[in-house]
């Protein structure tokens, strides 16, 4: 399937790392930046060479308030996605850290997650997420 670049029309081949739009050259690229005030214009999220993330001075995380319900899942079933190996296979990937990160930074997070299930390495690692904390039944059921 050709995927249109969403600034000029003519066939998109890449991914902007923040909101996925497909664009076709640096100049579409750049004119996307400056024109919709897309995120990565204003926050560096790329891994450096050593698959490191970039360091903030004052990291600021947002606070998350959970109501608990019947499905949220209990403290001690995520801290098991720590030491998976699968899941920690999968972070390996820059791109997916990237796509993490992104996510997390967002302030249209839940917009950036559909676009970012559209990726097959965020697919996987959704999926090797809910393997852990939703671990099937021996008789398929969950």
């Amino acid at each position: 399937m050709i995927k249109t670049c969403e600034i000029c029309s003519k066939e998109g081949k890449y991914k902007c790392p923040t909101c996925l739009i497909h664009y076709c050259s640096v100049n579409c690229f750049k004119t996307h930046k400056e024109n919709n005030k897309c995120e990565v214009a204003t926050v560096s999220k790329k891994v450096d060479q050593d698959g490191d993330q970039p360091k903030k001075e004052n990291p600021t995380r947002r606070e998350v308030k959970i109501d608990e319900t019947d499905s949220t899942i209990p403290q001690s079933t995520l801290e098991m996605l720590k030491t998976n190996k699968e899941v920690k296979d999968l972070l390996d990937n820059p791109h997916l850290r990237n796509l993490l990160v992104t996510i997390d930074e967002s302030e249209n997070a839940e917009e950036i997650m559909q676009k970012a299930m559209q990726e097959p390495i965020f697919v996987e690692f959704a999926d090797a997420c809910l393997k852990v904390v939703e671990p099937k039944e021996e008789n398929g059921d969950f």
